[in-house]
């Protein structure tokens, strides 16, 4: 017994002495971001501990082959106050993760989408309430399918809308629309296989004509039913591009882009330089990562509002301080504090990420934390937060004054319920446990 112990203690401390030498210096050197908030006195870095603890669990994931890399930036009271880059960014090629690596952001496309909303609302070219058809005029004629998928003579049977589809459903995805991996019984709905069968981002076609498209569609089931993720963003981008007349991208540009200075962020289909975005690769079978040639969801011709933008950590980081620091950041009001507020708030209370996680509701545009105790991860009441399909994540913690961003480039398989890589989930778990 007495050597059991020793044993235990010899290798405790070795592992400690050889743990402590590898990450004495964890993380990268702070990237050039302007705080979100001169006022606050600067804040300390997060513990060693922590540090440490983040670079070693990306590390033990890269070397079992779940993700080939990660990066990951922290700030708290509007500061940055960590980042990191560990593994490959392009396995082949050689070309390791840093903080300025650009990655398919997929869904963190969404919640810019709320904001470019909100804008037009704060600007009086919008309202909540508004009925969509005042904007798309095809909206009208949107049916809604009964219950039980029930078909004649091949043709789903339906009944018009109760009332119109208005911008708040589409910002709580409370429209009915859904998408093509709907969570109504995969590969069973007849409904949902119809959905799948008419890919938004299948085939060629701008925003217009894939809007127009689904709205064809018999949808799931009348506004404000229920929360259902889907194409709901897709159809606000066409409102936005009606109301501002102006392209989505174009809006997105002028009105957050460069006021934030997020200078690597644009759309796949505006892309023209090689080699600049952090290539996709895919778990096969254990210790194995295949690189995907052909990502799912890959809009290189349109600009959709729930996808398709690709960004960095440097970039997104402002993004969400801007959101922590009530619509400002380094100078310029993108939003009120009221509309921060909006956003933020739970409008939709249950059904939200029921199949994945409980205690969420859901707002404009993003998640938000409901009952801390009732998530599988560490977080507090209030944040809000939202992810993308390859792997990245981004949250904001009112009570904490924390913003991260975290991201891979992982497209799960066919099997998954969760977006990417599981890691950028479990990753801020180490900024909460470490200021």
């Amino acid at each position: 017994m007495k050597k059991f112990i020793i044993g235990f203690f010899t290798f405790i401390s070795s592992f400690s002495i050889i743990f402590t030498i590898l990450y004495l210096n964890p993380g990268v050197s702070l990237p050039n971001i302007p705080p979100a908030n001169t006022e606050i006195s600067k804040e300390k870095n997060l513990s060693w501990l922590s540090r440490a603890a983040l670079d070693f669990y990306f590390d033990i994931n890269i070397l079992r082959k779940a993700d080939a890399g990660y990066v990951a930036i922290i700030a708290k009271n509007g500061q940055i106050i960590h980042a990191t880059a560990k593994g490959m960014a392009d396995i082949e090629n050689h070309i390791p993760m840093n903080t300025k690596t650009r990655f398919r952001i997929a869904s963190m496309t969404k919640p810019i989408t709320a904001v470019a909303t909100l804008i037009l609302i704060e600007e009086g070219k919008l309202k909540l309430d508004d009925p969509i058809e005042k904007y798309l005029p095809l909206a009208s004629q949107i049916s809604v399918a009964l219950p039980d998928n029930q078909i004649t003579d091949n043709t789903f049977a339906t009944e018009p809308l109760k009332r119109s589809i208005t911008i708040l459903d589409l910002l709580t995805f409370s429209s009915g629309a859904g998408y093509n991996d709907s969570v109504d019984h995969k590969g069973q709905s007849k409904l949902a296989n119809l959905w799948a069968e008419n890919d938004i981002y299948d085939g060629f076609g701008s925003l217009e004509d894939r809007v127009n498209k689904i709205m064809k569609l018999p949808f799931f089931e009348q506004p404000g039913e229920r929360w259902r993720y889907g194409w709901s963003t897709d159809i606000l981008a066409r409102v936005i591009e009606v109301a501002s007349q102006k392209p989505f991208s174009e809006f997105l540009e002028e009105k957050i882009f460069s006021p934030l200075d997020m200078d690597d962020t644009n759309f796949l289909s505006q892309e023209n330089k090689a080699n600049e975005i952090a290539e996709v690769y895919s778990r096969n079978g254990v210790f194995n990562l295949t690189l995907v040639e052909n990502p799912r969801s890959n809009p290189l011709d349109w600009t959709p509002g729930s996808s398709g933008l690709v960004s960095n950590a440097e970039d997104y980081i402002k993004f969400g301080l801007m959101l922590w620091n009530d619509g400002e950041y380094n100078g310029h009001k993108i939003l009120s504090s009221e509309s921060i507020a909006l956003m933020s708030y739970p409008h939709i209370k249950s059904g939200v990420l029921s199949t994945q996680v409980e205690g969420m509701g859901f707002g404009l545009g993003v998640g938000v934390v409901m009952d801390a105790e009732k998530t599988i991860l560490i977080d507090k009441e209030n944040d809000f937060f939202w992810s993308g399909f390859y792997g990245t994540n981004f949250f904001v913690s009112p009570q904490t004054g924390l913003v991260g961003v975290i991201m891979s480039q992982n497209q799960p398989p066919p099997s998954s319920p969760w977006p990417g890589s599981f890691g950028v989930f479990i990753a801020p778990a180490f900024a909460f446990l470490g200021i």
